[in-house]
């Protein structure tokens, strides 16, 4: 199989990976395979990157590739705002849960103490 149709193939399918984002039970496998994809897709730039002229520029497939990979670059920035977003939730979450277990944690104040201001 020619490089640049592998390619496409493997674009093709994070593309198609990256379409629909998972519940929460199913992130951590959705993040495997998107890095599986995103992985396969590097070595084979970075083959086509070694050869001395560029093989993608006038090729059939150039087209579709520059639409994918913009599609694809959209879409994992979804993804990664969605995760991000995610992450700030679960420190919400962890901060409010501090709170209501000790809501006094925050007040330094120490009982019968009397500090003299004065000189």
């Amino acid at each position: 199989m020619d490089q640049i149709q592998e390619l496409l193939q493997v674009s093709a399918q994070l593309y198609k990976h990256l379409t629909q984002l998972p519940a929460d039970k199913e992130r951590d496998a959705y993040i495997q395979k998107m890095d599986d994809y995103l992985d396969k897709r590097g070595i084979i730039i970075d083959e086509l990157k070694k050869l001395d002229a560029n093989p993608i520029i006038g090729h059939p497939f150039e087209k579709q590739l520059r639409e994918l990979d913009k599609g694809i670059i959209e879409r994992l920035k979804k993804a990664k705002a969605e995760i991000a977003q995610d992450m700030k939730n679960l420190q919400k979450s962890k901060t409010s849960e501090r709170r209501y277990v000790d809501p006094y944690a925050s007040v330094r104040v120490m009982d019968g103490t009397y500090f003299d201001g004065r000189k």
